[in-house]
């Protein structure tokens, strides 16, 4: 009887909740030792033979057992990082949340880290949270076992050691990579206050994996999503980045808005979806954005937060011109005032900023094709961005087509082409920049005979 009882209990056992390691065995999981960098091999051996634990954890052991191959492992150590950084060569520790080691073998990097324990045993200096349960620091370790605890998703907390070739597996992750679930440690509200960030890892796993997010993890994810308002910007854009801009981005981006995550990053955009166009115009620049990167293409934030904050400026641009503020003037303002808005909630550096203003200011001088322009045009750093983004935006129905596919002829043609083309837009009367005096300058009078 009491025996069936503990069957039981361990039989209907969440598999989020510590009950000692799962031991896989070599036999039973498909990780090959080939497919692991041997800089990150170099490291762990390095520990092992100075008497230290240490193990292959988290993306890097989860890409292999879906058949995957990473490019990037870390490991994690009994070791401090200050034990550690003796066995290394040039390695640096770095982090003030939590402390880590840089390793360089070669020209990698190696992160290794300590196993963490639980930060409500350690000291002030060691572990400290915010007014809202954010951690600010959290330097305290511990063993296996509670590093697996303190790991976000299951699928994350798995280890590999050389030492017998085994998986340890304390949380249930090999049962949810089987399930395709992704589903938090311990209480999903509380590690969501402990650091915000981790809703925002949630939907980009479950994009990346083509996971579903578990019940309990996805319950608090609305509720909780102005917590990234605590966040700082930086932090955030290199958070959007990896969102976006890693292969998944139009998915990301629906999850993000299914959890209401997206209005806390891009409150501009998410307020101009109403319209078909924009919403529209988002899904076409990540769409472009995926292609480019499976195509190993080159991709820049610059143009896609280019497309992200392109609704908001449009809507402020006409709002300003229905008040009496020439086009380019009331494109200036506009701009302005987005960029400001959105840097409050994620940063956005110069050399990304700077190129993005010059793609929205070239889509009011694209139409100017007469003259000599077109070819100035075509010759400008931006111009190839700038056009791309100008398809997009005929594609998604914001402007009449048309434009776009006489820049596509300008690019094809030889040189007499191109005089056509731009001789027969003279003739038609397009492609015109109006006057000084249409603009209300003051016209030269003709000299007296």
């Amino acid at each position: 009887m009491l025996n069936s009882l503990i069957s039981t209990i361990k039989r209907w056992r969440k598999p989020s909740e510590p009950s000692g390691p799962r031991i896989v065995p070599r036999g039973d999981h498909n990780i090959s030792r080939k497919e692991i960098s041997r800089a990150a091999l170099t490291v762990m051996k390095r520990l092992q033979d100075a008497g230290f634990e240490a193990y292959i954890v988290g993306g890097g052991v989860r890409d292999l057992m879906l058949g995957g191959h990473p490019k990037d492992f870390d490991v994690a150590t009994d070791a401090t990082p200050e034990q550690a950084k003796e066995l290394f060569r040039g390695a640096r520790i770095v982090g003030r949340r939590f402390r880590i080691l840089h390793a360089r073998i070669g020209r990698e990097i190696i992160e290794v880290t300590t196993f963490r324990g639980h930060h409500s045993e350690g000291e002030e200096h060691e572990a400290q949270q915010s007014e809202h349960g954010m951690l600010l620091r959290d330097n305290v370790y511990g063993d296996l076992a509670s590093d697996a605890a303190r790991r976000d998703f299951t699928v994350n907390a798995l280890y590999y050691t050389t030492k017998g070739f085994e998986v340890h597996d304390y949380t249930g992750g090999v049962h949810d990579i089987r399930e395709r679930l992704i589903r938090m440690i311990g209480d999903p509200a509380t590690r969501y206050k402990e650091d915000p960030v981790r809703m925002l890892r949630a939907v980009r796993f479950a994009a990346k994996l083509d996971f579903e997010i578990e019940e309990h993890t996805a319950t608090p994810l609305k509720e909780l999503a102005p917590l990234l308002r605590n966040i700082a910007p930086a932090r955030l854009f290199d958070e959007v980045l990896k969102l976006l801009m890693a292969g998944h981005g139009e998915r990301t981006f629906e999850l993000l808005r299914q959890y209401r995550l997206w209005e806390h990053l891009f409150p501009g955009n998410a307020a101009a979806l109403k319209d078909p166009a924009a919403l529209e115009l988002t899904r076409l620049a990540l769409r472009n954005t995926d292609q480019r990167i499976r195509e190993d293409r080159r991709v820049t934030p610059a143009f896609l937060y280019g497309a992200l904050l392109w609704p908001a400026v449009r809507n402020e641009q006409q709002h300003l011109q229905d008040h009496g503020t020439p086009p380019v003037p009331a494109l200036a303002q506009a701009a302005q005032k987005v960029v400001s808005a959105q840097l409050t909630h994620t940063a956005i550096p110069k050399r990304f900023s700077i190129p993005m203003r010059e793609i929205w200011d070239l889509q009011l001088r694209l139409p100017q094709r007469n003259g000599n322009r077109a070819q100035r045009l075509s010759e400008h750093p931006r111009f190839r961005a700038a056009y791309d983004f100008l398809l997009l935006r005929e594609q998604c129905g914001e402007i009449e087509p048309g434009l776009g596919q006489w820049w596509t002829d300008f690019q094809e043609a030889d040189e007499e082409g191109r005089a056509q083309l731009v001789s027969k837009v003279q003739r038609s009367g397009g492609g015109r920049r109006r006057g000084r005096g249409s603009r209300g300058g003051r016209r030269r009078r003709p000299k007296a005979e």
